[in-house]
């Protein structure tokens, strides 16, 4: 007779399609099945703990099962689960949009309410588009974005991604795109061999494409400071700063996707305010929520709202929306969110756990097969190589990747590869020595799959 797991499985295999995943090879696995949270540990259906290394998909903040932000759930469960933003004013959205301009960088002053990051990206690339067309501007329709980069998954966010595996396929259906050098100075794709002396001739680069394309340009998408998707590419000190000043230069709108690097991922609140950057728009996700409920918001600026604003007969209007936008459940838990960074110094102890992230990573760094180690903040990328004097990489059918973060659950560990990097990106209020334990397995997980290659 089938246990409750085996049971789960099943039904698993049978009826659920997973995300980024090849369902030839679920199908032949034993998938655990998460039953229960509780702080930084996720539970399976047999009792299993595993550390949650990702987050749950970068998204997690305080925990799992946080008192607080459970009790704000419900009490507003008890008072409304939602109403519409179209025609209808709600208490909740309001009281939230207040206080994200008020911790936002300066000079952001509208938000506009979706259901994740891709929306919320998509968001600001239609807000972006039709800005220009009000200006008078209507062949200014063109978007210029990095190599290794990640948006979302709609349409118009893949348009604006550089990662051919996740977009390739999709090509056709998505609009051309203007593509700009990544600043991947592991792997330079302009050929600079040494860093320190470089100069960013990425933004050189950049710049000429500006140049090239400046009377069609309708704004830049960028992950500031951090590519995530892309291998968490970790940008040198002043690139975004500089990319800031050549969308002034050329005037193009500065799109920051702060969906994975917002909410204290990087020490500080946003991403941005590291080189004092206010972006023209910017889209913020995953932490906004505390990973409890989808909600996203793209918040602009005075001069991007000002051009939406008409008679009615102009058809000014942005005419955009969602379902659920601005749903007072995840507003609620948001606004307590918010609250609990505040009352727990969150943003103090993310820089001390950044601080012992960044020990541990310069120890991994000297394993063989580790090639580059990054990062930003509490977050960080480990890219695994074949050969560390030539860089060369592991054959992507290798799944070396996928076998390190497979070994980690031998000790306990729940993280996700991007191809042959290993991830790790816990939740902000991991503690000392969960930290330490999430390090200690990946560097033993990758000490075993790199070693078994000879």
């Amino acid at each position: 007779m089938k246990n409750i797991t085996q049971e789960l499985q099943d039904w698993d295999k049978k009826y659920v399609w997973h995300p980024f995943t090849q369902m030839q090879d679920w199908l032949a696995g034993d998938p655990l099945v998460i039953v229960r949270g509780e702080g930084s540990w996720l539970i399976d259906s047999d009792g299993n703990r595993y550390l949650d290394g990702v987050a749950s998909m970068w998204t997690n903040v305080h925990g799992h099962c946080h008192p607080v932000l459970n009790k704000a759930l419900a009490d507003q469960a008890a008072r409304l689960e939602h109403s519409t933003l179209l025609g209808l004013a709600s208490e909740q959205s309001i009281l939230l949009a207040k206080r994200l301009i008020e911790i936002a960088p300066h000079g952001l002053t509208k938000v506009f309410y979706s259901d994740n990051g891709s929306t919320a990206v998509e968001v600001g690339l239609k807000m972006a588009y039709q800005y220009h067309r009000h200006q008078g501007e209507p062949q200014r329709s063109r978007f210029i974005r990095l190599q290794h980069a990640y948006h979302g998954d709609t349409i118009g966010s893949m348009s604006v991604g550089g990662i051919g595996i996740y977009h390739d396929t999709f090509r056709p259906l998505l609009f051309s795109t203007i593509e700009a050098p990544a600043p991947y100075c592991y792997r330079c794709p302009i050929g600079a061999t040494d860093r320190s002396t470089c100069g960013m001739a990425c933004l050189d680069v950049l710049e000429q494409l500006m140049i090239e394309h400046k009377e069609v340009l309708a704004g830049m998408v960028i992950e500031p400071l951090l590519q995530g998707a892309g291998g968490m590419l970790a940008h040198p000190a002043g690139y975004l700063r500089g990319v800031r000043e050549l969308c002034d230069r050329y005037r193009l709108l500065l799109i920051a996707d702060e969906v994975a690097t917002g909410f204290g991922r990087t020490g500080r609140m946003f991403a941005c305010e590291h080189e004092g950057v206010t972006p023209d728009i910017m889209a913020i996700s995953k932490g906004l929520c505390a990973g409890y409920l989808p909600q996203a918001a793209t918040l602009a600026t005075e001069t991007v709202y000002e051009a939406f604003l008409g008679s009615y007969t102009e058809q000014k209007t942005f005419f955009h929306g969602h379902t659920f936008t601005g749903n007072p459940l995840a507003c609620a838990v948001a606004l307590k969110n918010l609250e609990l960074f505040e009352e727990n110094n969150l943003l103090d102890a993310v820089q001390q756990r950044s601080e012992q992230l960044a020990v541990w990573l310069q120890r991994i760094a000297d394993l063989e097969h580790v090639g580059d180690v990054r990062q930003c903040g509490l977050a960080a990328g480990i890219e695994l190589v074949r050969d560390k004097a030539t860089k060369e990489p592991y054959p992507w059918e290798e799944r070396r990747g996928i076998r390190v973060c497979q070994e980690a659950r031998n000790h306990g560990i729940f993280t996700r590869p991007l191809g042959n990097t290993v991830v790790a990106f816990p939740p902000l209020a991991i503690s000392v020595s969960e930290l330490d334990l999430l390090m200690e397995g990946l560097q033993k997980s990758i000490l075993a799959q790199t070693q078994s290659f000879y």
